[in-house]
């Protein structure tokens, strides 16, 4: 199976484009989200070169930001590049279990591989095992208990196109395949 990013843009177009003022963008060298400004009518969500993971995470980073955060750049989270301190790697993952959740059943609706990112190759080295969980705790309980209303539309759109028929199920999701 082929997975080019510009299907990911044109299926989120779809799914978002007109409702929410949004549209993914590739090619840049780092990711970014822009909320709309006097130059560009449209909010950006700016996924790293045409890598198709780095859209999937950049997307279910949307997901998560509520209308407030949207109109931020960045979402206005916080964040420190490659090389982080162990203490600033846990304010890190605290942030990326949802996203990375997301991102996961994205990849898996899109028959895609997944692993979790720590994002830290040359800081402190951490335990990545309770990471890994929190994101498997956190992508059964989107399954048992309900996935929020755009991500569930994102993935119904990447089951149809990638995977007609198909559903996603929570024993589908394990730190196993981690």
């Amino acid at each position: 199976m082929t997975h080019d990013c510009q299907d990911l843009v044109r299926l989120f177009a779809d799914c978002f484009a007109s409702e929410f003022n949004t549209r993914l963008v590739g090619g840049a060298p780092e990711p970014v989200y822009l909320p709309a400004d006097t130059d560009e009518p449209m909010h950006r969500i700016i996924f790293t070169h045409d890598y198709y993971r780095s859209a999937l995470h950049e997307i279910a980073h949307w997901c998560v930001a509520g209308a407030a955060r949207r109109q931020l750049a960045d979402f206005g989270y916080w964040y420190a590049p490659d090389g982080r301190t162990a203490e600033q790697q846990g304010a890190f993952e605290q942030v990326e279990v949802k996203p990375q959740a997301l991102e996961w059943l994205f990849c898996e609706a899109a028959g895609h591989p997944f692993r979790v990112s720590l994002d830290n190759l040359s800081g402190d080295a951490t335990d990545p095992t309770p990471f890994k969980t929190r994101v498997v705790e956190q992508v059964r309980s989107y399954l048992n208990q309900g996935i929020p209303e755009r991500p569930a539309r994102f993935i119904n759109a990447l089951l149809t196109y990638y995977r007609p028929g198909d559903t996603l199920q929570v024993q589908d999701f394990s730190i196993e395949r981690l």
